[in-house]
């Protein structure tokens, strides 16, 4: 069964609550003042089903908006989420303020789909109603409503006409494709109240995807989360709810002070709330004044509304292009939304747009650029262009996060685009093939340089390449294996060099190095300061260091602690003297060891501590006493 939001439009007292009611039987007037003072003021909502053309059954949802000036922030909460439009316009009044006002909203919102409706059209007589018919031809000449075919007159008093306007939204609603019920849900709140006996309910236009019961659900902005403990799909119970229905769920997780018009319900661990947002935006012809950079309007998506600041434009009006929105708050946006924008004061309608990026990257370069290829891109070269700006790589959920594309969709586009070689994946991220090869060049430079800079030093380590790179430690990784593979890099534990350099030795290092091998090779264990060892030799205070470094690298001196350094040969020999004294007994204490290798206890416990670390013994009590083995 199709799914369609028909939504009404038009001007206070046209008649646009008595039309929802003479189609559907229901009085979308809930509020007691409505009913008092005769006029809409919230939003209403009804529900019908008709038969197609081609016998399949529709259920349409209507969303009956206020008509008032003062209520046109009411009007912008239900209109969002509409397919088709009913604009209402009464035979007897033909256009007026707010009916021009209203169109303008609908086409800045992108309604394709909709019939102008000629109500009360028992007041007046025929010659009247065709002039009224004549006039609203006119107005709606290049709009989406340039159809003489979609005006219908009918009366809602006697009935006429409503057979051929129910005709007429049946054949709108079959040239429309549905929503998306696969898409990732959302549900813009628009109304929040408690019924007896089941606890906080909400109500909204599901505008994506596909809502069960004991779902989790995340609430933007705040981040609350909410579990779904039931479903209502036109005043029915149901298991799920479906994009393009109204829907009302009963949820466990927050009460109606916690929850309100203008928030969003989303699947949780999904979505990531934003302050900022670029957009593509056209100022009203009929605007009053220019905008100018850093203005504040009134901004209106689905059934937020909030101020922002906008930046990055000055737009004249009836002009188009690209600004920066920054929300006081965080809230839920997602390229592709809809937006109006409002004049602070007075408040009139002055425009709107689409947004294009959710999650700006601070002083992106070719920002421009990227925001086209966002407004009428593929999907292949959206997707490129969001993994090109991120040089670090970008998961497929952080993907998902800023398009609200499914993971299906975004792996059919990402398999292409794998296949042309235009991104590559590095563990779990994504990286553009030309950044990830700017990235290899830059490895091979910050290796070559420091080779240059360290020529007493075997190679850079990992880290302070990849610090270097600015690279995550997945990247850097695929960078190192795809320059492994090209044979421009070697990889030798943690350092990282380019093939054939190694260290290079003038011959006063290379004799500095002997001379410390051996100054520690024939000490034993009884090992000489190593200050000393460096301040007899004739190089420098920092290539002795550097030296030094080297023969720990090497493993040539293993360093015991921070004042003793011993030659690996002389732990060797200790490893063995300590086997040997466990066929004599199974434990040694401080005084034995000194007995054993002739040493201080100045070495003798930094020693027994070392073999502790390499788990040739294992200290027992408090005494000092070791188990050998």
């Amino acid at each position: 069964m199709k799914s369609i939001i028909v939504g009404t439009a038009g001007h206070i007292d046209h008649g646009k609550t008595a039309l929802v009611k003479a189609l559907t039987g229901i009085d979308a007037d809930r509020l007691e003042e409505e009913k008092r003072r005769g006029i809409t003021i919230d939003l209403g909502f009804a529900h019908m089903e008709l038969p197609a053309p081609g016998g399949e059954t529709l259920r349409l949802g209507f969303v009956d908006v206020p008509g008032h000036e003062r209520f046109v922030r009411n009007m912008l909460a239900g209109v969002g989420g509409i397919d088709v439009v009913l604009l209402v316009i009464a035979a007897d009044e033909s256009i007026k303020p707010q009916t021009r006002e209203h169109l303008d909203i609908l086409q800045l919102l992108g309604v394709r789909r909709g019939i102008a409706v000629l109500t009360k059209s028992d007041t007046v007589e025929a010659e009247t109603l065709e002039v009224v018919r004549l006039e609203v031809e006119d107005f709606l000449r290049g709009t989406f409503l340039d159809n003489p075919k979609s005006i219908v007159a009918v009366s809602s008093l006697t009935g006429a006409g409503l057979e051929d306007l129910k005709r007429a939204i049946a054949r709108a609603v079959c040239e429309l494709q549905p929503r998306d019920p696969t898409a990732l849900a959302r549900l813009p709140i628009d109304r929040v109240f408690t019924m007896k006996g089941f606890g906080t309910v909400v109500t909204g236009t599901l505008i994506a995807g596909t809502i069960g019961r004991e779902e989790e659900l995340k609430v933007f902005p705040g981040g609350r989360r909410v579990r779904v403990r039931g479903v209502q799909v036109h005043g029915r119970a149901a298991d799920m709810a479906v994009a393009g229905q109204r829907t009302a769920l009963n949820v466990a997780g927050a009460s109606t002070n916690e929850l309100a018009r203008g928030m969003t319900l989303a699947p949780a661990a999904t979505f990531a709330a934003t302050r900022r947002a670029d957009v593509a935006l056209r100022l009203l012809a009929s605007a009053p004044r220019p905008l100018k950079n850093r203005a504040r309007v009134h901004f209106h998506s689905y059934t937020m509304e909030t101020v922002v600041e906008i930046s990055r434009a000055q737009l004249a009006p009836g002009q188009e292009g690209m600004a920066r929105i920054k929300l006081p708050e965080a809230a839920l946006l997602l390229p592709g939304d809809r937006f109006i924008i409002r004049q602070f004061s007075p408040v009139v309608t002055i425009g709107g747009g689409v947004v294009l990026d959710a999650a700006p990257v601070p002083r992106m370069t070719g920002l421009d650029e990227f925001l086209e290829v966002m407004a009428g891109g593929d999907d292949e070269a959206i997707l490129t262009a969001r993994v090109a700006r991120r040089g670090a790589g970008i998961s497929v959920a952080g993907l998902i996060s800023e398009t609200g594309w499914t993971r299906g969709r975004i792996e059919a586009a990402l398999a292409r685009e794998l296949g042309a070689s235009r991104v590559t994946r590095a563990g779990d991220l994504l990286v553009s093939s030309p950044a990830l090869q700017r990235l290899q060049e830059s490895v091979v430079i910050g290796a070559a340089e420091f080779h240059k800079g360290n020529p007493l030093v075997g190679g850079i380590s990992r880290e302070q390449l990849r610090e270097q790179a600015g690279a995550s430690a997945e990247v850097f990784d695929a960078v190192l294996d795809n320059l492994r593979r090209e044979k421009k890099i070697e990889v030798a534990g943690e350092l990282v060099r380019l093939p054939g350099h190694g260290v290079a030795m003038k011959d006063e290092e290379a004799e500095s190095k002997a001379v410390i091998e051996q100054a520690f090779a024939g000490a034993g264990l009884k090992v000489p300061a190593l200050k000393e060892v460096l301040a007899g030799l004739k190089v420098d205070k920092v290539r002795a260091q550097k030296i030094m470094t080297l023969l720990l690298r090497e493993k040539t001196l293993v360093k015991v602690s921070d004042e003793l350094v011993f030659h690996r040969g002389a732990l060797e020999e200790l490893r063995r003297q300590m086997a040997a004294y466990k066929t004599k007994s199974a434990t040694i204490d401080v005084a034995q060891f000194k007995e054993m290798t002739g040493v201080s206890r100045k070495y003798a416990i930094p020693l027994l501590e070392y073999l502790d670390r390499e788990r040739v013994t294992r200290r027992v009590g408090s005494s000092g006493d070791r188990v050998i083995g």
